[in-house]
């Protein structure tokens, strides 16, 4: 439901995308109140990893106040300033360290001290985006809107599958005072495809037949395919048992479309095959290069707010279909923001492409918007 304003206080009812607001609210500086959260549920109220989250919002903010009524269905966010600095932070089980390190990555350019996080938790986790999705396909948008890699960075430390988790990460992420306005409308040809494939407190075995198994499907797509094991041992592999794999294809404009599987969780009783697995990974990454576009779907979102943010000028960036979570992202930047993107369907020229050229690709929407001119005050200037 669209917010309801109420003393400059943004109103929203239920728990859906409780992440996008507590960010927003943050970076725009809006204070929100978010009622009847699982009102008719029976455990009503906030869960444990959105309580874990606001835990995390306070340890990188000076100032922020909270107010929760006892039934946890009434939440009050004042945003404090962004500091960043050093963090560490043990994540809920319930979700994974993707859940809360994309937050830290959006956040990340505009704290006052550059951001130097160590997270605990679970890795790679059913309802997240991975760390290795992050590294591969997210940070390279971000150097898009600061240009120079000066510190940013993030580091898988230990890996960590459901239910008990036990990986950490280091993400580094250095400040700015504004980000650039982009234009980025060509993708290219994937040029090769990387993947790693880890294995924790399972046979070295279930590692190499997803190897093969993923390899089978992609060669027939390209020749350049290399794909690493990481068979973790001792402490490094967690604290429950597990496998995965995560591939990325990269293009010769430097985008990077990543697709990731991985087992079931421990104790869930139903078990997957090991070439099953290398398999579904491997579609999944050639759905996402049909989908197109100059980002992976899973960061639209990411990209849409480092647009709206940017210098007062013009931004563009053509994307595959939209996903649900960036549509209802989009939304969320007018209420902040009052920044509006233009969505321009991209229509093929029938005189430029052939039949089987056309099937190869979704349609793009080309997103356009003219940046707020988003300054980092915190930021220290010579």
């Amino acid at each position: 439901m669209p917010a309801v304003i109420e003393n400059d206080t943004l109103v929203y009812k239920g728990s859906n995308l409780f992440r996008q607001r507590l960010l927003l609210s943050t970076l725009s500086g809006r204070a929100i109140r978010i009622v009847d959260i699982r009102n008719s549920h029976n455990n009503p109220g906030l869960k444990e990893f959105e309580v874990n989250l606001i835990r995390l919002m306070d340890k990188i903010t000076n100032g922020s106040r909270v107010e929760l009524n006892e039934t946890g269905t009434s939440l009050y966010y004042q945003p404090g300033i962004l500091i960043g600095g050093q963090v560490t932070h043990s994540c809920c089980p319930q979700r994974g360290i993707g859940y809360y390190l994309e937050l830290l990555l959006a956040l990340g350019p505009f704290c006052k001290e550059p951001l130097n996080a160590v997270l605990q938790g679970v890795t790679h986790h059913d309802l997240d985006v991975s760390v290795d999705k992050i590294k591969t396909a997210a940070l390279p948008i971000l150097l898009k809107f600061i240009l120079v890699d000066d510190g940013l960075e993030l580091k898988v430390v230990r890996r960590g599958a459901p239910p008990l988790g036990g990986g950490e990460v280091v993400f580094k992420c250095p400040v700015r005072r504004h980000l650039r306005p982009l234009q980025w409308t060509k993708w290219g040809l994937v040029k090769r495809i990387r993947g790693v494939v880890y294995a924790l407190r399972v046979s070295p075995t279930m590692a190499n037949r997803v190897v093969e198994s993923a390899k089978g499907v992609m060669l027939k797509f390209l020749p350049d395919v290399y794909i690493n094991t990481d068979q973790c041992r001792g402490s490094n592999a967690g604290k429950s048992p597990g496998f995965g794999v995560s591939l990325v294809a990269e293009t010769n404009e430097k985008t990077f479309y990543c697709a990731e599987a991985k087992s079931l969780e421990a104790g869930s009783g139903e078990t997957v095959l090991p070439e099953e697995l290398g398999r579904q990974c491997a579609l999944k990454l050639l759905d996402e290069i049909y989908r197109s576009g100059a980002v992976d779907s899973s960061f639209q979102w990411l990209l849409a707010l480092w647009m709206a943010l940017g210098q007062k000028d013009v931004s563009e960036c053509v994307v595959g279909p939209l996903s649900d979570y960036t549509i209802k992202f989009l939304q969320h930047l007018k209420e902040f923001f009052g920044v509006m993107f233009k969505l321009e369907v991209m229509r093929k020229d029938d005189d430029e492409e052939s039949d089987e050229e056309k099937a190869a690709t979704a349609q793009t929407v080309k997103m356009t918007c003219v940046g707020i001119g988003y300054v980092n005050i915190s930021k220290r200037t010579l």
